[in-house]
């Protein structure tokens, strides 16, 4: 799985002016936990862009005063009028220690349902999970080939050794649906049956 490396510093300082301090520095705030103790730190926004702004799951390598933290995202803030990031959530990966991380999901194969002229609705892009650290991984397979039009895979279908999945298991995660040009061709052919199936009238005779 990919690895994003941050280079931080320790913060000692705290509240709203040393805050302020550091984004006129383009640093952003931070904290890891999970661990043997709280780390608060600050990192060039910059650096968290490619863990940020990404649809992936990845692992975050965060070095403060010589120590190297493995952590993954776990929540964000951004100002709410520059939409710019104010403060980044981390949890220090423990190997014997569970946790609970957002996987996103990736549908594998063509349904049958598309190929019959279906459109596949993914309802959802990932799924919530609890495991080892040592079992984390960027994504989560699910295969929809044998989906047909109408059909539907729940949280339920998904199997997945070594993860606990935590969302109801009930709500659907991808179907196949009719689309309108299918609904049209199957609404005219009922028509051009009954057409080719009525007789033509004979002529008449001729007197």
């Amino acid at each position: 799985m990919k690895t994003i490396t941050i280079e931080g510093q320790l913060r000692t300082e705290h509240g709203k002016s040393a805050t302020r301090q550091l984004r006129s520095q383009d640093l952003v705030p931070g904290v890891i936990y999970g661990g043997a103790q709280e780390i608060n730190f600050s990192a060039p926004a910059k650096a968290f862009k490619p863990l940020v702004y990404t649809p992936s799951f990845q692992y975050a390598d965060v070095t403060v005063d010589g120590k190297t933290y493995r952590c993954i995202l776990k929540d964000l803030q951004f100002d709410k009028v520059s939409d710019e990031l104010i403060h980044v959530d981390l949890l220090e990966l423990v190997e014997d220690k569970k946790v609970i991380a957002t996987i996103p999901l990736k549908y594998v194969g063509v349904s049958e349902g598309v190929k019959a002229g279906g459109r596949m609705v993914a309802k959802m892009k990932s799924l919530k999970v609890k495991t080892y650290p040592r079992y984390l991984k960027e994504q989560i397979e699910v295969n929809i080939e044998s989906l047909e039009i109408g059909g539907n895979l729940r949280v339920q279908d998904v199997k997945e050794e070594n993860f606990e999945i935590l969302n109801s298991p009930r709500i659907p995660i991808v179907s196949v649906v009719t689309t309108r040009a299918l609904r049209q061709e199957e609404a005219t052919a009922p028509a051009k049956g009954a057409a080719a199936a009525t007789p033509a009238k004979a002529a008449p005779a001729k007197k």
